[in-house]
């Protein structure tokens, strides 16, 4: 049996999934906002970059497959919280990935 992922490689994981409307990824954007890992349980704090995103279901389906292909991971677990999301979540390298997709 494999050992339960640290909070920093669910992060890893994460930084591969990309945003559904732009090729960023969801840590990039500074989308995730908490990571654990519990009894083999990944539990993920996401908010989104505004309440009334049309792409929540997708970006929930996209974490949890990308989550549960890690060794030791096998429930994962999404909260959305309701924190204020700014340009100034993104990270340098989401910026720059903006930019180069003309949106930034």
């Amino acid at each position: 049996m494999s050992a339960a992922p640290t909070p920093e490689e669910l992060r890893g994981a994460l930084a591969e999934v990309l945003d559904p409307e732009y090729p960023v990824s969801l840590v990039d954007l500074g989308l995730v906002r908490g990571l654990a890992v519990e009894a083999r349980t990944a539990r993920v704090q996401i908010a989104f970059c505004s309440l009334g995103c049309p792409c929540t279901e997708l970006i929930r389906e996209d974490v949890e497959e990308r989550l549960l292909r890690l060794p030791g991971v096998e429930r994962v677990e999404i909260e959305e919280v309701f924190e204020r999301w700014s340009r100034t979540d993104i990270t340098p390298r989401g910026l720059a990935a903006l930019r180069r997709a003309g949106v930034a």
